[in-house]
């Protein structure tokens, strides 16, 4: 209770006394009430520092919402919205906005549109080099996206993914080279190998997990890459097999033959995202997620049939691998040995690994990054692996899941940077924080509570023993104006919490009560002492708001 004036005795005349009051009285004994100026010069006088942290997300808002005409366009042959919108009326302008919740498709168009037009883009000098890697990008990015299917979606660590490429390669180009098949023909049946390939390996993934399973796959692996070169039959002698069949025809000029290679493999990353998606975004993708690595018992107790998903999608992505295959060879004319390498794994690994698995614009952005630093910057030598090295080896020390990664990396650490500010108040007065008033979106919010945290100071100074001794002796009726003001400030306080009185009729007696402010909500016992009179329950309530007012 604050002495911060002087309690000196003098008579209020109530102003409403007019109309009568319920004693007949129109002037009580007071004390002097403090200026309410004070209050507010010392609150306004308080200046807290701000700290960038914690700010509010910058969302991208237009006007005129539209809401209902986006909400109709969808992704042909789905029902999905081709964007998320919602519409929002601003509420300090009052007019019509509309946000994107997820602004993912619009970044996807953009990257693909650039990928389109590259080739335009490209300085005369470099085109020839920056289109063969253009089209080497195209190819593994593709590769890429299925394996993260795999390793990110199905939770599967499998290293066979070029073992099963590589023997679809080979076989389609020497069916080619000796029955002269088409080149439309390769990929259909690099599919079907890819698909019977899928099916051998699956076999041990139902008894294999983690490392056991990672370690037969490069077995594998390295098994075919043993059996091809030293197979005559698959040219053991000339390091690959060349000569299949290819829809790049040899009259097209050498330049024409790089244009239309970069735009084949481009298709074929288009085709493996619309895979990536398809899978991913649909049920068994949902499933697959359920059933993360080490978490399987928790999907399977929910009953999801996590093994026969991880089969499904395993021979899903082994035909799409084998396709990939027979596009390789149909491409190149022919494949080369160093498809099963183990420095190729590796270099896959490392495309995953920088952008972040489980992702397919991280698939996609690591293989850009390696793809760019290995084949066209040639120049550099060996050089150019040992970047590849310590880009690896950052993105596994510093960040989260890759470059994609770097965001909810940064907002965990925001969160938890913001925490620690927050906690360093330990005193805030009801107000709301800098911080905090970013994520406030009504602001009349913010001027209520420096409002409300104004008149408690104010009130605070007017708690003193005459005043409660006032209230005990006449809790209702007319009151001095220091009472009066603080009983006022009592009745408007929101029904959350709110303190009444419960009439215990079995004893004729009273007993407080808080209400929930919730409906159908009932309200909670506050104490379980009971008041034998209603003046002393009156007053009990008095008394615990005072506490709670100075405690505030």
């Amino acid at each position: 209770m604050s002495d911060a004036f002087k309690k000196e005795p003098l008579t209020w005349h109530n102003p409403l006394s007019a109309w009568g009051t319920a004693e007949g009285l129109d002037e009580v004994p007071s004390v002097t009430v403090p200026d309410p100026r004070e209050a507010w010069d010392a609150n306004t006088r308080y200046k807290v520092k701000t700290h960038k942290v914690g700010r509010l997300k910058h969302y991208v808002v237009w006007p005129h919402h539209g809401e209902k005409l986006w909400s109709r366009w969808r992704w042909w042959p789905t029902r999905r919205n081709v964007l998320h919108i919602h519409g929002l009326y601003n509420r300090k302008t009052l007019a019509a906005e509309k946000k994107i919740d997820d602004r993912r498709p619009i970044y996807w168009m953009i990257c693909l549109l650039l990928l389109a037009l590259g080739p335009f883009l490209f300085p005369e000098s470099m085109q020839n080099t920056l289109l063969s890697a253009g089209a080497i990008f195209g190819i593994f990015a593709a590769i890429n996206v299925c394996w993260t299917l795999i390793l990110g979606t199905a939770s599967i660590f499998s290293l066979a993914t070029y073992a099963v490429v590589g023997v679809a390669a080979f076989i389609t180009t020497w069916l080619s080279i000796r029955l002269g098949l088409p080149w439309y023909l390769l990929p259909p049946i690099g599919t079907a190998l890819g698909f019977v390939m899928g099916a051998l390996i699956a076999v041990p993934a139902l008894r294999l997990d983690g490392f056991y399973y990672a370690l037969l796959t490069l077995g594998l692996n390295e098994l075919c890459r043993v059996f091809f070169t030293t197979s005559k039959l698959f040219g053991s002698a000339s390091g690959g097999l060349y000569g299949a069949d290819s829809y790049i025809p040899d009259w097209l000029s050498p330049m024409g033959q790089s244009w239309l290679g970069y735009y084949g493999a481009f298709a074929l990353l288009l085709a493996a995202l619309f895979l990536f998606r398809f899978i991913n975004g649909k049920r068994l993708g949902r499933i697959l997620r359920m059933a993360p690595e080490k978490r399987e018992a928790f999907a399977q107790a929910c009953g999801v049939d996590y093994r026969r998903a991880r089969v499904q999608i395993f021979l899903i992505t082994s035909a799409a691998f084998g396709f990939i295959g027979g596009f390789y060879a149909a491409q190149y004319r022919g494949v080369a040995f160093s498809i099963f390498g183990f420095d190729t794994v590796l270099l896959g690994l490392a495309m995953l690994t920088i952008g972040g698995i489980g992702k397919a614009e991280g698939a996609i952005l690591g293989t850009l990054v390696v793809t760019f630093l290995d084949k066209v910057l040639i120049d550099l030598g060996p050089l150019r692996h040992f970047l590849i090295g310590l880009i690896m080896l950052g993105v596994v020390l510093f960040l989260n899941k890759g470059y994609f990664g770097i965001k909810k990396q940064f907002d965990a650490w925001r969160d938890k940077k913001r925490g620690e500010w927050r906690s360093l108040r330990s005193e805030k007065g009801g107000e709301a924080l800098p911080e905090e008033a970013t994520e406030i979106d009504d602001k009349d919010e913010l001027f209520f509570r420096r409002f409300d945290k104004v008149q408690r100071d104010h009130l605070k100074k007017m708690i003193c023993p005459e005043i409660i001794e006032e209230h005990r002796r006449r809790p209702l009726g007319q009151h001095s104006e220091a009472l009066e003001r603080v009983l006022y400030y009592f009745r408007r306080s929101p029904m959350e919490d709110k303190y009444a009185l419960h009439h215990i009729a079995a004893t004729d007696r009273y007993r407080i009560i808080a209400f929930s402010g919730k409906r159908g909500v009932s309200p909670r016992v506050v104490e379980d002492r009971e008041y034998v009179t209603i003046e002393d329950a009156y007053h009990g309530i008095f008394m615990r708001r005072i506490h709670d007012l100075m405690e505030s």
